[in-house]
Parts: C-alpha cells; sequence; structure tokens
C-alpha cells in the first residue's frame, strides 16, 4: 500500500492544522535527514499521509509508524520519514498531500543543501574495493508453503495414529476373536485360577460356570439360551434333540440339567454343596462342552460362505466409519481453519485468497512504475500499459497527434488508460479542461455507458501539478448483452501549453480491493513541463 489510513476518534465537527519540519537543513552525501509531518485534528477524520516515492529528488529510505499524541480534546499525528540524497548541490522537497476527511492539504516546500565530503588528499587515497558479490535476496514464499505442509503433515500423522493405525488388540480383544469353543476353554482355566473355592465363595463359582455354559449354549445351540430359566433351556434342548437338530444324549441333557439346577440353589436358595461336588461340576461342564461340540453337525459350504461374507461386510463398515470419521474431522479443521482467519482478518479476505479475486491479485502482485507519452505521465499501475490505437478519425490526425496507453477495458473488472493529446496549430487559443471534460464524458457515453452521476474537484499531484479530476458512477456494459453493471470511474485532466494529459480509470461499484488500486495510482501521479 501507498497510502497509511489513520482513523482519528473525536467529535463531529473538526479542525485540523498540517506542518512540516526536517531536523537538519544541511547534510552531507548520504547522510540521513527526518521529516516531519504533524497533523493536529480534533474529530473522527480518516488521514492519509503519503508514502512511496514522492519526495524526489531526496529518496525516501524508511517511511516510519504515525506517533499519536492527546492535547486536550485535540489529536496530533506525527509522521516521519528518512530521506537523504548521493548528489551535491541544493534540493528542494516538494509540497507533500495529506488528505483528511474530504479536503486536501498541502506541506510548504522546504530546502536541503547536500554537501560534498571533504577528502584530505595529502593522507594518502586508498585502492578501490573490489566487486563483492551478494546473493539475491528471496521471498519468505517457501516459509508459508513448509509451515503449510508442517501442519497437513501433523493432522495426517493424528488421523492415522488415532483412527486407521491398526491398534495392538487388548487381552479382552484377543480372547472375543477366539471361537466359542477356546473361549469357552479358556474361561474355564481362569475359573481354575480364581479364589472362588479357596474362600469358599460357591456362589460366585457356580455363577461363572454356569455362565460358561450357558454362553456357550447360546453361541452354538439356541440363541436365548443366556436368559433362559434352567427349565426352558432343558425342555429346548430336549425339543432339538427329538428333531435331530443336536446330537445330544439324553445322559449328557440331565448332566447339564442338574448343574444348572444345583446352580440355581447356591444362587437363589444359599444352598451350600460340597467344595469336591464343585469340582465335579467343573470337569462335567468342561466334557459336556466337548459333547455339544461333538453333537453340532458339521456347517455347510453355504453357511461357511454366509459366515465370510458377514466378516466381509463387517470390515467394510468399520472402514465406511474411519471414512466418514476422517472426513468430519477433515472438514471440522478445515471450518475452525477458515473461522479463525475469518475472524482475524476478515470473511472477503480469506474467501478471495482461497477462491481468487482478480482484483486482489492485481493490488498484491509486482507494479510498476514508468513513464508514458511526451511530455511524460508518471504512473505506478499494476500492470504494464501497453500502447493502443488512438480512437480518432483520419481526417483529424493532422491537427491532432495522440498516443493513447491501457490495461483492461469498460468491460473489464478494472480499466487504466493514459492519454497524451498534442494540439497542432493551436496559435492563441487557450485550452479550457472544463471543455475537455465534456468531451471526454461525451465519449465514455458513445461507449455504452448510461446514467452517469459526474463530479469535479481541482487535483494537485505530489509534485505539485495542478488539474481537473472528474469522478462518479454510472452503468457500465458487461459481456452479456444488454446487461449493465454499477461501477466507478474517476478522470484526471492536466493541460500544458498545446497539451492535454488524461488519466481514467474504470472500477467495479464495491469492489474494496480496486479501490485500494485507484487509491495507490492517484497518489502516484507525477507530470513534467513540456520542453519549449
Amino acid at each position: 500500500m501507498l497510502l497509511s489510513l489513520f482513523l482519528i476518534l473525536g467529535s463531529l465537527f473538526s479542525f485540523s492544522q498540517v506542518k512540516s519540519t526536517v531536523d537538519s537543513t544541511s547534510i552531507k552525501i548520504g547522510e540521513q535527514i527526518t521529516y516531519h509531518i504533524q497533523v493536529e485534528v480534533d474529530s473522527t477524520k480518516l488521514v492519509v499521509f503519503p508514502e512511496g516515492q514522492t519526495f524526489s529528488p531526496l529518496e525516501m529510505i524508511e517511511s516510519y509508524d504515525v506517533d499519536t499524541l492527546k492535547n486536550n480534546d485535540k489529536f496530533n499525528l506525527i509522521k516521519k520519514y528518512g530521506l537523504t540524497q548521493f548528489d551535491s548541490g541544493a534540493y528542494t522537497i516538494p509540497r507533500q498531500k495529506i488528505i483528511i476527511g474530504d479536503k486536501t492539504f498541502f506541506t510548504d516546500s522546504l530546502q536541503v543543501e547536500v554537501r560534498n565530503i571533504e577528502v584530505d588528499s595529502t593522507k594518502g587515497l586508498y585502492d578501490i574495493k573490489p566487486i563483492i558479490a551478494v546473493e539475491k535476496q528471496g521471498s519468505d514464499w517457501w516459509k508459508y508453503v513448509l509451515i503449510t505442509l508442517l501442519i497437513l503433515g501433523v493432522a495426517a500423522f493424528l488421523l492415522y495414529w488415532f483412527i486407521w493405525r491398526k491398534k495392538p488388540l487388548t487381552e479382552e480383544e484377543k480372547i472375543a476373536l477366539l471361537p466359542p469353543y477356546d473361549r469357552a476353554k479358556l474361561a474355564l482355566k481362569k475359573l481354575d485360577e480364581a479364589p472362588y473355592l479357596q474362600e469358599k465363595n460357591l456362589k460366585d463359582y457356580y455363577s461363572e460356570l454356569t455362565f460358561i455354559i450357558r454362553k456357550y449354549l447360546d453361541e452354538k445351540v439356541y440363541d436365548h439360551a443366556l436368559e433362559s430359566t434352567t427349565d426352558e433351556l432343558i425342555n429346548r434342548l430336549n425339543l432339538l434333540k427329538e428333531a435331530n437338530q443336536v446330537d445330544l444324549s439324553k445322559e449328557d441333557i440331565k448332566n447339564l440339567e442338574a448343574i444348572l439346577k444345583r446352580a440355581d440353589l447356591v444362587k437363589f436358595a444359599k444352598s451350600a454343596p460340597d467344595i469336591e461336588l464343585a469340582k465335579i461340576d467343573r470337569d462335567t461342564i468342561d466334557l459336556e462342552i466337548d459333547h455339544v461340540k461333538e453333537a453340532l453337525p458339521e456347517p455347510t459350504e453355504e453357511e461357511k460362505l454366509l459366515d465370510q461374507k458377514y466378516r466381509e461386510e463387517q470390515e467394510r463398515k468399520k472402514k465406511r466409519k474411519k471414512v466418514w470419521l476422517t472426513v468430519g474431522i477433515s472438514v471440522f479443521l478445515l471450518l475452525a481453519t477458515i473461522t479463525g482467519l475469518s475472524i482475524k482478518f476478515g470473511f472477503d479476505y480469506v474467501k478471495d485468497t482461497i477462491i481468487g479475486h482478480d482484483s486482489k491479485e492485481l493490488l498484491e502482485g509486482e507494479w510498476v512504475t514508468s513513464q508514458y507519452g511526451v511530455p511524460p505521465v508518471t504512473i505506478s499501475t499494476p500492470k504494464v500499459l501497453k500502447r493502443m490505437p488512438p480512437p480518432i478519425p483520419e481526417e483529424a490526425r493532422q491537427q491532432v497527434d495522440m498516443t493513447m496507453f491501457g490495461y483492461g477495458s469498460l468491460i473489464d473488472g478494472f480499466n487504466v488508460v493514459v492519454i497524451n493529446t498534442k494540439l497542432k496549430n493551436l496559435g492563441q487559443n487557450k485550452i479550457e479542461l472544463e471543455q475537455v471534460a465534456d468531451q471526454s464524458m461525451k465519449m465514455i457515453e458513445q461507449q455504452g455507458v448510461e446514467n452517469m452521476l459526474v463530479k469535479n474537484d481541482k487535483f494537485v499531484t505530489p509534485n505539485g501539478a495542478e488539474g481537473l479530476k472528474i469522478y462518479g458512477t454510472g452503468d457500465f456494459p458487461t459481456l452479456v448483452p444488454d446487461k449493465k453493471e454499477k461501477g466507478n470511474y474517476t478522470i484526471l485532466l492536466f493541460n500544458s501549453e498545446n497539451v492535454i494529459q488524461q488519466i481514467m480509470l474504470v472500477w467495479k461499484l464495491d469492489d474494496t480491493y480496486a479501490e485500494q488500486m485507484v487509491e495507490r495510482i492517484l497518489n502516484s501521479v507525477e507530470l513534467k513541463k513540456a520542453e519549449n
């Protein structure tokens, strides 16, 4: 940005005063002086200080931050610049333009003397220092790329570690993956290791023992074995035997019935069988688990296939769950990042940075400062202005010499045009800028612009050239036939003897990036008088 913007709090009405000073009016070659601009205001005003090389012939080497001091009900803003010059001589620092609210102020021009450095030749001269190669300073874009990649890498690692990584199975998970028969056998071994019998805790012992056989029957024989009563379970086993679905002997069923009823007495009637009987019941359950396994028919190929499909479907469900979880976390992190950046920089800025915005790219790109036409118009633009064919008929070329440079067009989002027109055989007639302005407006209307609101004001460039500023809004043509789009325009007009110099800017309405570009361009305009 070529302009530093400061919002000063105060009352509705204001009084302002602008002063400029330098800390020294005589310096040596290459020595720095500090140029001060002091603005006194007592209201809410937008204060715009000049930036860039507006101090020519002196060179600005540093622009300092603004200091704000409050004096009673007024505010003093002090802006400092570091200036220097590498050629001796007497120089004039030109007037600087300060904008306070909707008014423009100019500082006084100041005289500065740059002195030669005296060299004592009697002490001898030194050889010229050799040329030292200096590596080109690169931009810091790679740092932002590295930080972005690092953040993405950390997020990807966390997603892998907590979601996609195959975690080591716990003891419970390993047991759960065992076949029902192996799980039942393992449960019996763990029951042997439990201290129930040593502590004569037969209630818990029989509860564990009957749960083992019920669980096995629930998984392999009858899927309601866990919640069934002893009588219901035994009746079911007898029905399955009679239907030849389970090849259990009557003795096996009686053994199971006896142990289950004894367990019911222990659990609900506080019966206390002998410890040795409890051990025998344990061995009987162990044997009956083997008999049940032998009594079950071998699964058919169709059953095996269905079981395999079931396992594959379970794996797909787990994978889909991981995918949705990953997508959900990623979307949450993305939205959280966008929200945080929007709070800090504004949603429109973040949106335009991510999606892209033509005006924003122009504003933040590498600008070009160049001279156009004769006498030259010095101007800074986001792109180099290319020579364009002047819109003058062939018969008028004998009286008019016109050069035209531009970027974009009226139907684009941003348009800059610089025109130098030299009038031949003008004689003693004087060029009136108001008449030129009327002709310019007519030319714009001929290109399809409608409903133009026109305002005019005096305009002074940073180096003191005075001209006329025409500005306002209008309905501009677009790529879609018969469709108009609201836009802004500004035309600067200058005359020097028989030369008319014009600068035209057109941009879309409510395009904040374009408005910043226009402000920067207007603040960069410098003119040179035509040579006699």
